[in-house]
């Protein structure tokens, strides 16, 4: 496992990006070697140009991680890497994952069935009803809502999602100590209270316009499927569709008025072999998402954040409790407390010696 100290050093340096990342972490085993490195072992690091090399000499006696991981936990931030087992494994699956996310809120949600809603920054009337009406019907399921907290569809998905008492994920194109748009402020308190916030850049780090991309890309990592409400012919939701594409996952779009521009964007997916939707039954159905992430349907159990992060980590298999202890680093009481709802539940089984398993 890569030392913490080492990937958020490399994360903070311009240019490198995922896959020089992973070559540098390939090559230097703690932060203290790569601090030592001189200009030629840097040179034979596979991706390392005399440009790069240039770039790393400069920015790595500048970064520090130690007053970056400290700052992070003064916000109340966790480090999310991919060595760790909470990181999001739909994420995990992309072509090169970011090697570190910053998140504020539960964790655990990262990991729950999810569908990114994302749109344009000035919806129409019928744009708006339709973003509150979706993120409400889907977050209703326990279905995590995850959009990128822009101005519009985005905000509008994330509130409708709250106002269903559901869960959401907002992914920001900055440093998550950067509330953006700064009108978002509240917004961003109550995501984090009901889900988390989420970011790949160093803390600080303004919000650019090349950092969407990069945020697109994660929002729609995240999710089984992205649909866009409206947009623009060129837009930044049409490259979150995209990306989607390129992972493999579903594509979703609103039909609207051809008279509108904010249809035409939506418009052109549907014509690219995006699925047309009316209602949530539609990608629903598409996904196979009928028995939601949260709600066991044929028992009638609604299982809570705190249990679905226990009962992901309990296979079908026997699983030692004290495991499950150790990877969540609750007290043994708290996690018994749990067990014992989830046994209630029909979710779980106790077996002798301190096993369980899912039934």
């Amino acid at each position: 496992m890569a030392e913490l100290e080492l990937l958020v050093a490399l994360n903070m340096i311009p240019n490198l990006g995922a896959v020089r990342i992973r070559e540098l972490l390939n090559y230097f085993q703690t932060y203290s070697d790569f601090m030592n490195a001189t200009r030629t072992r840097l040179l034979e690091v596979p991706g390392i140009s005399e440009k790069i090399c240039d770039v790393i000499l400069e920015y790595k006696k500048r970064v520090n991680p130690y007053e970056e991981i400290k700052r992070a936990a003064k916000l109340g931030a966790k480090f999310l890497t991919l060595d760790d087992e909470r990181y999001p494994q739909l994420l995990k699956e992309i072509y090169d994952p970011p090697p570190v996310l910053y998140v504020l809120g539960e964790v655990a949600v990262l990991n729950l069935e999810a569908v990114a809603i994302v749109g344009t920054r000035k919806p129409t009337p019928y744009g708006r009803k339709i973003a509150e009406q979706m993120a409400r019907e889907l977050a209703s399921l326990e279905i995590n809502v995850v959009s990128g907290m822009a101005r519009g569809i985005d905000s509008i998905a994330h509130k409708g999602a709250l106002e269903a008492g559901g869960t959401t994920t907002a992914v920001l194109g900055c440093g998550i100590d950067i509330v953006y748009p700064p009108e978002n402020y509240n917004l961003m308190a109550e995501i984090i209270k009901a889900g988390c916030v989420i970011s790949s850049f160093p803390m600080g780090f303004r919000p650019l316009p090349s950092n969407f991309p990069a945020r697109n890309r994660i929002i729609s990592g995240l999710s089984k499927g992205t649909l866009v409400v409206e947009a623009a012919e060129k837009s930044g939701s049409l490259i979150t569709a995209d990306f989607a594409l390129d992972h493999g996952r579903e594509v979703f779009a609103v039909p609207g008025s051809i008279f509108s521009p904010y249809s035409r964007g939506t418009h052109k997916l549907i014509k690219q072999g995006a699925k047309l939707v009316e209602n949530v039954d539609d990608i629903l159905e598409e996904l196979n998402l009928r028995k939601s992430a949260g709600v066991d349907m044929e028992k009638g159990s609604v299982i809570s954040l705190e249990e679905m992060e226990v009962l992901n980590l309990i296979d079908y298999h026997p699983t030692n409790v004290e495991v499950v202890v150790q990877k969540t680093g609750k007290a043994p009481q708290e996690i018994n407390a749990i067990i014992t709802r989830l046994q209630l539940k029909d979710l779980i089984a106790s077996l002798p010696g301190g096993y369980v398993m899912r039934v």
